[in-house]
Formats: structure tokens, C-alpha cells, sequence
């Protein structure tokens, strides 16, 4: 693909659907084509495994034949069920969106070495909020996704589950520069044209935060954007909570890096505690 594109990282997880979901409805709104990507991890097979220090195992070569054999047909495995889980894929995003430019990749390695390879051809990545294992299902929320967010300078959308279009969202606003580059982004961009967003600013509503957030709002409506705003006062990640569900916002967007009270809940453990907490999408910019 010449045009960058949404890329979207599809695992053998139930989070699949939304990223499909999600991924679709990305690429109908910015008008770019889609690239669905599995990646199969790296795996320990025989001929890299050291038998010498095992009892008789070492001088059982039929064995070793036979174990080199499984790898072998696992690995044949693998690739066809990625075969398989892209095409499923593929043509979920086709009978919700219809007539989409879509493209499939089958991938070896690490994740997040090929989405940096990816990242000068994408515009945005859709990733799952959890990962396929039950490990990571139960911690509701990908082992990846962390690294994901301090790897890429992409924007990323990470999806429930369930992911519905969105209608009303939540921006969380500081005034820094990472922030204000957010407002620039969403005002340009068409991904979020008509769409109502709700900017919210936490603090005491000085003189300079009203400033602020009035630029803000300006700014996002030159864009075509629907823009509110609000100035509250409290802990940052209990007013974006309460704020989300008082006004039903279904898509909460952050800057991943900033140099505020904000900056805390996407920088070390706290960015699991913030994307467990919401159970909508998020749009992490940067």
C-alpha cells in the first residue's frame, strides 16, 4: 500500500469482533484502506533447545526426529489458523462496511517489531483491549498493549470487546503541548467530524485554564467538531470517570505523554488502571 492506512493487530481473542468493528469504521470515517495483521509469536522449537544435560535424552535421536516433527506441524498449524482467522476477518469488515479497500498480513516475530516496521505506512493501529491468553483475560487487558503505547508514535485506538460507532466523546485537555497537538489532530482530521466532543480540564478554572480550554473549543469547531467544555476540579482519573458516565461518552481520547497531573494515567502502571477502568474505546494520541 502506498496510502498509509489503519492498521489493525487481530488475535485469536473474543476482542477480535471489536477490533474488526472498530477497525472498519476507522477506515470508512478517514477514507484510507485497511490492513488486518496476526502475528504469530516466536516459539522454542527442538533443534534450539540444549538435551545434553538430560538423562538419555540426548542420545535418543528418533526422539529428537519426532519432537523436531511436532514443531514442524504446529508451526504449519499456526500459519494456517492465521490464514484462516484473517479471512474471517476480512470479510466481517466487508459485510459491515461494504465496498472497503482491505489487505491481510500473516507475520513471525514480535508484535511490537512489526508494528514498528509498519508505523511510516499507518495512520492509526486498532488493538484489543485484552489479549488471547486467559492470563491476560483475566487481568482485562493485553500484556502488549503498554508497550504498544510507549513504542509508537502512531495514534492508537484501543477497543472493548464490543465496540458501537461513536457518537459523543470525552477529550482529556491539559493545555500542554502534547494536548494542544491532540486538538490540532482532531480538528484536521475526519475521523471525528460531527461528532460531539466534550473537552475536559481539571483544576481550579484559573484565568489561564479558561484561556485555555477556550482556545480549545474554537479550535475544534473551526474543524467542524462539535465542541463543549468543562473545567473541574478533583483527581484527574475519578473526574474523567465520573464525566464519562454522567454524559454517556462512548470514546475517551488522551495524549500518551504530556507533562501534568494527565500525563500519570498513560506513563507506568497507571496506564492499566486507566484503560481496566473504562469499558469504552480509547483513542491514545501523540
Amino acid at each position: 500500500m502506498s496510502e498509509r492506512h489503519v492498521l489493525a493487530c487481530i488475535d485469536d481473542s473474543p476482542h477480535a469482533l471489536g477490533v474488526c468493528a472498530a477497525a472498519g469504521w476507522a477506515a470508512g470515517r478517514l477514507g484510507a484502506p485497511l490492513e488486518l495483521m496476526h502475528v504469530l509469536g516466536k516459539t522454542t522449537t527442538v533443534e534450539n533447545r540444549d538435551a545434553s544435560g538430560q538423562i538419555g535424552l540426548g542420545s535418543r535421536e528418533h526422539l529428537r526426529e519426532q519432537l523436531t516433527e511436532l514443531d514442524a506441524q504446529r508451526a504449519r498449524l499456526a500459519q494456517q489458523h492465521g490464514r484462516e482467522l484473517l479471512e474471517a476477518a476480512s470479510a466481517q469488515v466487508r459485510r459491515s462496511q461494504g465496498e472497503i479497500a482491505v489487505e491481510t498480513a500473516l507475520r513471525h516475530g514480535d508484535l511490537i517489531e512489526s508494528l514498528v516496521a509498519r508505523e511510516a505506512q499507518t495512520r492509526l493501529v486498532v488493538l484489543g483491549k485484552r489479549g488471547e491468553s486467559a492470563e491476560e483475560a483475566q487481568a482485562h487487558l493485553g500484556s502488549n498493549l503498554e508497550r504498544v503505547v510507549r513504542t509508537l508514535q502512531t495514534p492508537i485506538l484501543v477497543t472493548p470487546a464490543r465496540f458501537e460507532a461513536p457518537t459523543r466523546l470525552l477529550l482529556a485537555f491539559d493545555g500542554s503541548r502534547t494536548t494542544r497537538k491532540g486538538v490540532e489532530m482532531i480538528a484536521d482530521s475526519p475521523l471525528l467530524n460531527g461528532l460531539v466532543c466534550h473537552v475536559v480540564m481539571v483544576g481550579a478554572g484559573t484565568d489561564d485554564q479558561r484561556a485555555q480550554l477556550g482556545w480549545a473549543l474554537d479550535r475544534l469547531r473551526d474543524g467542524q467538531v462539535q465542541a463543549e467544555g468543562e473545567i473541574v476540579a478533583g483527581e484527574v482519573d475519578e473526574v474523567l470517570a465520573d464525566y464519562a458516565q454522567q454524559h454517556a461518552i462512548d470514546l475517551t481520547i488522551m495524549g500518551a505523554y504530556g507533562h501534568s497531573r494527565i500525563r500519570q494515567l498513560l506513563v507506568g502502571s497507571t496506564t492499566t488502571a486507566m484503560l481496566r477502568q473504562t469499558s469504552t474505546a480509547v483513542l491514545v494520541l501523540r
